[in-house]
């Protein structure tokens, strides 16, 4: 028994069959780098971003998708897929060149676009495209948010540059053209305790979130956080209490939403700090471990949507 419900099966019940997520790389950038909103970008942030996976951005949409997916129909047989647009901010370019890439992405077999983008980078003529797409090739949509802490203080120790409110209201106005919302959490940023992780599960659950995806905290070399973390600025919790925190956010969070993933991954070559040194593959069945333990699920402890809280009303 699953003690959570994960995206391949949350993907196989909503399309039948397997379906694959295929990483799309623009040449961007985003507001808070280029000075729009700040400078430097978020501490953790290399000049990578989020594409370690990805091919170079100088290959057009359409041709990155198509390498990809012969390489995933030869290795997983897969027949469906998500073209990903993942690397920094994708509603942070021209309109006509953002409609253009992602109309380059509607080819056969792709059966979603997901964007990835900034809670303050959300805004409707981007989400008027989107709908027009979703309608004229008949794909899903869904837009991930990048979060990573609802605790503002932690906002501002890391410069996102953003604060919960737009994250709110980015929210509210995609869920109004009922495309999927997916949000980016760090659970393990030094600065956030077990609490904060808890209230952050129950205001995903009050805002109807529908995908996680969760990241354990990696420090790329080059970066603000790396040097703060070489000069011993802050320190990172231990493997066990991330346990914990990943199996009460579980267990906080509706059972409906579905897990991308529990842990973050990056190039051994680039961090200073990756998943204490061990296989992301161990830590994942210390959760799953700890989960059956205490023979917890995800839901278990999701009781204060409702007015359940108040236990008069139940």
């Amino acid at each position: 028994m699953d003690r959570y419900k994960k995206y391949s099966t949350y993907l196989k019940d909503m399309y039948g069959e397997k379906v694959y997520k295929i990483p799309v790389n623009l040449p961007l950038t985003c507001p808070n780098r280029d000075g729009q909103v700040a400078d430097g970008g978020c501490t953790f942030c290399g000049d990578v971003a989020t594409g370690f996976e990805s091919l170079e951005n100088t290959i057009d949409v359409k041709s990155q998708l198509v390498m990809n997916i012969e390489r995933m129909m030869k290795r997983y047989k897969a027949k469906k897929y998500i073209a990903y647009f993942q690397n920094f901010t994708n509603t942070y370019m021209p309109l006509d060149e953002f409609k253009t890439a992602v109309e380059e992405a509607c080819i056969e077999d792709v059966v979603e676009i997901c964007i990835s983008s900034r809670p303050d980078c959300i805004h409707d003529a981007y989400l008027d495209i989107l709908d027009e797409i979703s309608k004229t090739y008949g794909v899903n949509i869904s837009v991930e948010l990048g979060l990573q802490s609802m605790k503002h203080d932690t906002l501002e120790k890391i410069n996102r540059g953003h604060s919960l409110a737009e994250f709110i209201d980015a929210v509210r106005r995609i869920k109004s053209y009922d495309f999927k919302v997916g949000v980016h959490l760090i659970l393990n940023l030094p600065w956030d305790d077990k609490s904060d992780i808890i209230e952050t599960a129950k205001v995903m659950a009050a805002l109807d979130i529908d995908l996680i995806k969760i990241h354990s905290l990696y420090i790329l070399r080059n970066t603000i956080m790396g040097q703060q973390f070489e000069s011993e600025e802050f320190t990172v919790e231990s493997v066990d209490a991330y346990v914990d925190k990943v199996v009460e956010f579980i267990r906080y969070t509706q059972p409906k939403v579905a897990f991308q993933r529990l842990l973050g991954r990056a190039p051994k070559e680039e961090t200073l700090f990756c998943n204490w040194d061990m296989s992301w593959w161990k830590i994942h069945d210390m959760i799953e471990e700890r989960l059956e333990t205490l023979d917890a699920s995800q839901g278990d402890k999701c009781d204060y949507l409702g007015g359940k809280a108040v236990k008069k009303f139940v």
